[in-house]
């Protein structure tokens, strides 16, 4: 069955590290290109304000052209890039793990198609992540408040 390959994590870290390969080589080429990634395996720095972040579908197309292409950092395990969303450019550093990676995509043809960019556990680690940052930013800022000094800020 197709989801005894696509869920395997041998797979995944072999699409991986062909995803790695695909995109070095455009880069190395100059050629600018677009992908279509999970939305659950994205991160942004600074977070996007939810006006913006709420109209993302589940697989959201990231044209990497002029600045964006000149803002590439690629690594083993994700491709980060910067860049501007809505009306106002609101700025922001995008971090995209490799496995999170659905489609690479040159003018309006597929060079490369990742099936396990589809498979919901790979994801699931990154909610618990999210749910954990919260606490310990919340731990954090009780911990702040605690001092009576620092009450007055809030």
């Amino acid at each position: 069955m197709i989801f005894n390959v696509i869920e395997d994590v041998e797979y995944k870290e072999l699409l991986e590290g062909q995803i790695f390969e695909v995109i070095e080589f455009l880069i190395e080429k100059g050629e600018e290109f677009s992908i279509t990634a999970n939305i659950n395996g994205v991160s942004f720095n600074p977070t996007v304000p939810e006006s913006i972040s709420e109209s993302f579908p589940h697989f959201t197309l990231f044209t990497l052209a002029n600045y964006t292409y000149t803002t590439i950092q690629l690594n083993e395990t994700s491709i980060s890039f910067e860049t501007g969303f809505g009306a106002e450019n609101f700025g922001s550093i995008v971090t995209i793990p490799l496995y999170a990676i659905f489609q690479i995509v040159i003018d309006e043809s597929i060079l490369f198609l990742n099936p396990t960019a589809t498979v919901t556990k790979y994801f699931q680690k990154k909610e618990d992540d999210k749910e954990e940052l919260l606490d310990q930013e919340t731990r954090s800022k009780n911990a702040f408040i605690m001092n009576t000094k620092n009450k007055k800020l809030f």
